[in-house]
Protein backbone atom coordinates (compact mmCIF):
# COMPACT_ATOMS: atom_id res chain seq x y z
CA UNK A 1 0.00 0.00 0.00
CA UNK A 2 1.53 3.29 -1.13
CA UNK A 3 1.27 6.38 1.07
CA UNK A 4 -1.27 8.88 -0.20
CA UNK A 5 -0.25 12.55 -0.43
CA UNK A 6 -1.77 14.83 2.18
CA UNK A 7 -3.41 17.75 0.39
CA UNK A 8 -5.47 20.76 1.41
CA UNK A 9 -9.00 20.35 0.04
CA UNK A 10 -11.05 22.99 1.87
CA UNK A 11 -12.29 24.25 -1.47
CA UNK A 12 -12.16 22.60 -4.89
CA UNK A 13 -12.90 25.15 -7.62
CA UNK A 14 -14.58 24.03 -10.84
CA UNK A 15 -13.40 25.71 -14.06
CA UNK A 16 -14.51 25.05 -17.67
CA UNK A 17 -11.62 23.50 -19.55
CA UNK A 18 -12.42 25.43 -22.72
CA UNK A 19 -12.19 28.89 -21.12
CA UNK A 20 -8.66 30.27 -21.11
CA UNK A 21 -9.86 33.37 -19.24
CA UNK A 22 -11.50 31.41 -16.42
CA UNK A 23 -8.55 29.03 -16.07
CA UNK A 24 -6.17 32.01 -15.78
CA UNK A 25 -8.36 33.55 -13.04
CA UNK A 26 -8.56 30.22 -11.22
CA UNK A 27 -4.77 29.95 -11.12
CA UNK A 28 -4.70 33.29 -9.28
CA UNK A 29 -7.50 32.37 -6.86
CA UNK A 30 -7.28 31.24 -3.24
CA UNK A 31 -8.71 27.78 -3.96
CA UNK A 32 -6.77 24.83 -2.54
CA UNK A 33 -7.56 22.66 -5.57
CA UNK A 34 -8.62 23.74 -9.05
CA UNK A 35 -10.10 21.22 -11.43
CA UNK A 36 -10.14 21.95 -15.13
CA UNK A 37 -13.34 20.41 -16.38
CA UNK A 38 -13.84 18.35 -19.52
CA UNK A 39 -17.24 17.01 -18.50
CA UNK A 40 -20.41 19.00 -17.71
CA UNK A 41 -18.92 22.46 -18.26
CA UNK A 42 -17.87 21.70 -21.85
CA UNK A 43 -20.24 21.10 -24.77
CA UNK A 44 -19.67 17.89 -26.80
CA UNK A 45 -18.53 19.93 -29.81
CA UNK A 46 -15.79 21.58 -27.72
CA UNK A 47 -14.49 18.61 -25.71
CA UNK A 48 -11.64 17.56 -28.00
CA UNK A 49 -10.29 21.10 -28.35
CA UNK A 50 -10.63 21.64 -24.59
CA UNK A 51 -8.04 18.94 -23.93
CA UNK A 52 -5.33 21.00 -25.62
CA UNK A 53 -6.47 24.17 -23.86
CA UNK A 54 -6.16 22.38 -20.51
CA UNK A 55 -2.70 21.08 -21.35
CA UNK A 56 -1.60 24.60 -22.26
CA UNK A 57 -3.05 26.03 -19.05
CA UNK A 58 -1.39 23.36 -16.91
CA UNK A 59 1.98 24.03 -18.52
CA UNK A 60 2.01 27.81 -18.69
CA UNK A 61 -0.06 29.20 -15.82
CA UNK A 62 1.38 29.67 -12.33
CA UNK A 63 -0.34 27.10 -10.10
CA UNK A 64 1.89 27.69 -7.07
CA UNK A 65 0.23 26.52 -3.86
CA UNK A 66 -2.58 24.68 -5.63
CA UNK A 67 -3.43 21.09 -6.38
CA UNK A 68 -3.94 20.78 -10.16
CA UNK A 69 -6.77 18.47 -11.18
CA UNK A 70 -8.59 17.51 -14.37
CA UNK A 71 -12.11 16.12 -14.46
CA UNK A 72 -12.48 13.73 -17.36
CA UNK A 73 -15.74 12.72 -19.03
CA UNK A 74 -17.55 9.76 -17.56
CA UNK A 75 -16.48 6.28 -18.57
CA UNK A 76 -19.63 5.51 -20.55
CA UNK A 77 -18.81 8.23 -23.09
CA UNK A 78 -16.50 8.00 -26.11
CA UNK A 79 -14.31 10.76 -24.65
CA UNK A 80 -12.99 9.45 -21.33
CA UNK A 81 -10.05 7.25 -22.35
CA UNK A 82 -8.68 9.86 -24.75
CA UNK A 83 -9.13 12.56 -22.09
CA UNK A 84 -6.75 10.61 -19.87
CA UNK A 85 -4.31 9.72 -22.64
CA UNK A 86 -4.12 13.24 -24.10
CA UNK A 87 -3.66 15.04 -20.77
CA UNK A 88 -1.20 12.48 -19.42
CA UNK A 89 0.82 12.16 -22.62
CA UNK A 90 1.24 15.93 -22.92
CA UNK A 91 1.18 17.25 -19.35
CA UNK A 92 1.57 14.39 -16.87
CA UNK A 93 4.20 16.20 -14.80
CA UNK A 94 1.79 19.12 -14.32
CA UNK A 95 -1.21 17.07 -13.10
CA UNK A 96 -1.74 16.09 -9.48
CA UNK A 97 -5.21 14.51 -9.59
CA UNK A 98 -7.63 13.05 -12.12
CA UNK A 99 -11.30 13.36 -11.10
CA UNK A 100 -13.51 10.54 -12.36
CA UNK A 101 -17.24 11.35 -12.61
CA UNK A 102 -20.19 8.99 -12.33
CA UNK A 103 -18.21 6.11 -10.86
CA UNK A 104 -20.58 3.17 -10.42
CA UNK A 105 -18.38 0.51 -8.82
CA UNK A 106 -14.78 -0.37 -8.03
CA UNK A 107 -14.27 -1.60 -11.60
CA UNK A 108 -14.43 1.98 -12.87
CA UNK A 109 -11.61 3.05 -10.59
CA UNK A 110 -9.60 -0.06 -11.60
CA UNK A 111 -9.87 0.95 -15.26
CA UNK A 112 -8.56 4.47 -14.72
CA UNK A 113 -5.86 3.26 -12.33
CA UNK A 114 -4.64 0.68 -14.85
CA UNK A 115 -4.56 3.15 -17.73
CA UNK A 116 -2.66 5.69 -15.65
CA UNK A 117 -0.18 3.02 -14.57
CA UNK A 118 0.51 2.08 -18.18
CA UNK A 119 1.10 5.69 -19.19
CA UNK A 120 3.34 6.35 -16.20
CA UNK A 121 5.43 3.28 -17.06
CA UNK A 122 5.68 4.29 -20.70
CA UNK A 123 6.80 7.82 -19.79
CA UNK A 124 9.01 6.58 -16.93
CA UNK A 125 7.28 8.89 -14.48
CA UNK A 126 8.30 8.67 -10.83
CA UNK A 127 5.40 10.73 -9.42
CA UNK A 128 1.99 9.08 -9.41
CA UNK A 129 -1.17 10.97 -10.25
CA UNK A 130 -3.91 10.67 -7.63
CA UNK A 131 -7.61 10.02 -8.15
CA UNK A 132 -10.83 11.47 -6.82
CA UNK A 133 -14.16 9.82 -7.64
CA UNK A 134 -17.62 11.32 -7.81
CA UNK A 135 -20.48 9.51 -6.09
CA UNK A 136 -23.48 10.73 -8.09
CA UNK A 137 -25.55 7.66 -8.95
CA UNK A 138 -27.74 5.43 -6.76
CA UNK A 139 -25.66 2.42 -7.83
CA UNK A 140 -22.54 4.20 -6.65
CA UNK A 141 -24.13 4.89 -3.27
CA UNK A 142 -24.94 1.19 -2.91
CA UNK A 143 -21.31 0.36 -3.78
CA UNK A 144 -19.67 3.25 -1.95
CA UNK A 145 -17.69 1.08 0.49
CA UNK A 146 -16.03 -0.98 -2.27
CA UNK A 147 -15.37 2.17 -4.29
CA UNK A 148 -13.66 3.84 -1.33
CA UNK A 149 -11.33 0.83 -0.95
CA UNK A 150 -10.77 0.24 -4.66
CA UNK A 151 -7.28 1.71 -5.17
CA UNK A 152 -4.37 3.13 -3.21
CA UNK A 153 -4.31 5.83 -5.89
CA UNK A 154 -7.76 7.02 -4.74
CA UNK A 155 -7.48 10.03 -2.41
CA UNK A 156 -11.07 11.24 -1.97
CA UNK A 157 -14.73 10.72 -2.79
CA UNK A 158 -17.03 13.60 -3.71
CA UNK A 159 -20.79 13.72 -3.29
CA UNK A 160 -22.27 14.97 -6.58
CA UNK A 161 -25.73 16.17 -5.59
CA UNK A 162 -26.96 17.22 -9.04
CA UNK A 163 -26.66 13.98 -10.95
CA UNK A 164 -27.44 12.00 -7.81
CA UNK A 165 -30.77 13.83 -7.53
CA UNK A 166 -31.66 12.80 -11.07
CA UNK A 167 -30.56 9.24 -10.41
CA UNK A 168 -32.75 8.88 -7.32
CA UNK A 169 -35.66 10.95 -8.65
CA UNK A 170 -35.46 13.61 -5.95
CA UNK A 171 -38.01 16.41 -6.25
CA UNK A 172 -36.46 19.51 -7.86
CA UNK A 173 -38.21 21.74 -5.33
CA UNK A 174 -36.55 19.88 -2.49
CA UNK A 175 -33.12 20.42 -4.07
CA UNK A 176 -33.73 24.14 -4.08
CA UNK A 177 -34.79 24.07 -0.44
CA UNK A 178 -38.37 25.13 -1.11
CA UNK A 179 -40.21 21.93 -0.18
CA UNK A 180 -41.73 20.68 3.06
CA UNK A 181 -39.04 18.00 3.50
CA UNK A 182 -37.81 18.22 7.11
CA UNK A 183 -34.15 18.58 8.00
CA UNK A 184 -31.11 18.07 5.79
CA UNK A 185 -32.00 16.42 2.48
CA UNK A 186 -28.41 15.20 2.02
CA UNK A 187 -27.78 13.87 5.52
CA UNK A 188 -27.97 10.14 4.70
CA UNK A 189 -25.88 10.42 1.53
CA UNK A 190 -23.20 12.48 3.24
CA UNK A 191 -23.17 10.26 6.30
CA UNK A 192 -22.84 7.04 4.32
CA UNK A 193 -20.13 8.34 2.00
CA UNK A 194 -18.11 9.87 4.83
CA UNK A 195 -18.19 6.62 6.81
CA UNK A 196 -16.91 4.75 3.74
CA UNK A 197 -14.13 7.30 3.28
CA UNK A 198 -13.00 7.21 6.91
CA UNK A 199 -12.96 3.43 6.95
CA UNK A 200 -10.81 3.42 3.80
CA UNK A 201 -8.45 6.14 5.00
CA UNK A 202 -9.40 8.65 2.30
CA UNK A 203 -11.05 12.08 2.42
CA UNK A 204 -14.66 13.11 1.86
CA UNK A 205 -15.55 16.21 -0.15
CA UNK A 206 -18.98 17.81 -0.29
CA UNK A 207 -20.27 18.59 -3.76
CA UNK A 208 -21.54 21.77 -5.41
CA UNK A 209 -24.14 24.28 -4.27
CA UNK A 210 -25.84 25.60 -7.38
CA UNK A 211 -27.03 29.06 -6.33
CA UNK A 212 -23.73 30.91 -5.99
CA UNK A 213 -25.60 34.12 -5.16
CA UNK A 214 -26.92 32.50 -1.96
CA UNK A 215 -23.84 32.92 0.23
CA UNK A 216 -25.67 32.03 3.44
CA UNK A 217 -27.11 28.86 1.95
CA UNK A 218 -23.65 27.80 0.83
CA UNK A 219 -22.23 28.55 4.28
CA UNK A 220 -24.90 26.38 5.91
CA UNK A 221 -24.12 23.46 3.58
CA UNK A 222 -20.39 23.82 4.32
CA UNK A 223 -21.10 23.66 8.04
CA UNK A 224 -23.35 20.61 7.73
CA UNK A 225 -20.71 18.80 5.71
CA UNK A 226 -17.88 19.78 8.07
CA UNK A 227 -19.72 18.62 11.18
CA UNK A 228 -20.15 15.13 9.68
CA UNK A 229 -16.50 14.83 8.66
CA UNK A 230 -16.04 16.33 5.19
CA UNK A 231 -12.76 18.23 4.82
CA UNK A 232 -13.92 20.54 2.03
CA UNK A 233 -16.53 21.48 -0.55
CA UNK A 234 -16.74 22.26 -4.24
CA UNK A 235 -17.03 25.85 -5.42
CA UNK A 236 -18.65 26.60 -8.74
CA UNK A 237 -17.94 30.34 -8.51
CA UNK A 238 -15.05 32.36 -7.05
CA UNK A 239 -17.46 34.02 -4.61
CA UNK A 240 -17.76 30.70 -2.76
CA UNK A 241 -14.02 30.21 -2.22
CA UNK A 242 -13.53 32.27 0.92
CA UNK A 243 -16.68 30.87 2.54
CA UNK A 244 -15.43 27.30 2.14
CA UNK A 245 -11.89 28.17 3.26
CA UNK A 246 -13.24 29.70 6.45
CA UNK A 247 -15.70 26.87 7.12
CA UNK A 248 -13.12 24.09 6.75
CA UNK A 249 -10.17 25.80 8.45
CA UNK A 250 -9.89 24.89 12.15
CA UNK A 251 -10.08 27.96 14.39
CA UNK A 252 -6.67 28.84 15.79
CA UNK A 253 -7.93 28.75 19.37
CA UNK A 254 -9.13 25.18 18.80
CA UNK A 255 -5.77 24.21 17.31
CA UNK A 256 -3.87 25.68 20.25
CA UNK A 257 -6.21 23.98 22.74
CA UNK A 258 -5.75 20.65 20.94
CA UNK A 259 -1.96 20.98 21.02
CA UNK A 260 -2.05 21.83 24.72
CA UNK A 261 -4.24 18.83 25.46
CA UNK A 262 -2.10 16.44 23.39
CA UNK A 263 1.11 17.68 25.00
CA UNK A 264 -0.33 17.38 28.51
CA UNK A 265 -1.52 13.84 27.88
CA UNK A 266 1.83 12.83 26.36
CA UNK A 267 3.54 14.05 29.53
CA UNK A 268 1.00 12.20 31.69
CA UNK A 269 1.70 8.98 29.79
CA UNK A 270 5.41 9.38 30.49
CA UNK A 271 4.47 9.56 34.17
CA UNK A 272 2.32 6.44 33.91
CA UNK A 273 -1.01 8.24 34.21
CA UNK A 274 -4.05 7.21 32.17
CA UNK A 275 -6.26 10.27 32.70
CA UNK A 276 -5.52 13.86 33.73
CA UNK A 277 -7.22 17.17 34.37
CA UNK A 278 -6.61 19.92 31.80
CA UNK A 279 -8.31 23.24 32.51
CA UNK A 280 -11.06 21.49 34.45
CA UNK A 281 -11.70 18.82 31.81
CA UNK A 282 -10.98 15.11 32.13
CA UNK A 283 -8.55 14.08 29.40
CA UNK A 284 -7.87 10.48 28.44
CA UNK A 285 -6.87 8.50 25.35
CA UNK A 286 -10.28 9.02 23.75
CA UNK A 287 -9.95 12.80 24.18
CA UNK A 288 -6.60 12.79 22.42
CA UNK A 289 -8.04 10.77 19.56
CA UNK A 290 -10.84 13.30 19.12
CA UNK A 291 -8.51 16.30 18.91
CA UNK A 292 -6.28 14.33 16.56
CA UNK A 293 -8.60 15.30 13.70
CA UNK A 294 -7.98 19.00 14.41
CA UNK A 295 -4.23 18.44 14.68
CA UNK A 296 -4.15 16.57 11.36
CA UNK A 297 -5.99 19.37 9.54
CA UNK A 298 -3.73 21.97 11.14
CA UNK A 299 -0.64 20.08 9.96
CA UNK A 300 -1.92 19.76 6.38
CA UNK A 301 -2.89 23.45 6.30
CA UNK A 302 0.38 24.46 7.99
CA UNK A 303 -1.40 26.38 10.75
Amino acid sequence: MKTRPQRARRVELAVPGNSEKMMAKAAQSAADLVFLDLEDAVAPSAKVEARSRIVDALKHLDWTGKTRAVRINDLTTPYAYEDIIHVMEHAAEYVDVIIVPKVMAARDVYFVDTLLTQIEKKKKLTRRVGLEALIEEVEAMINVEEIARSSDRLEALILGMGDYSASQGIDLKAIGGSSSYPGDLWHYCRFKMIIACRAAGIEAIDGPFGNFRDAEGYRVECERARILGCVGKWAIHPSQIEIAREAFTPKMEDVLAARKLAAAYAEAERQGLGAINVDGNLVDAASVRLVGNILKRAEILEL
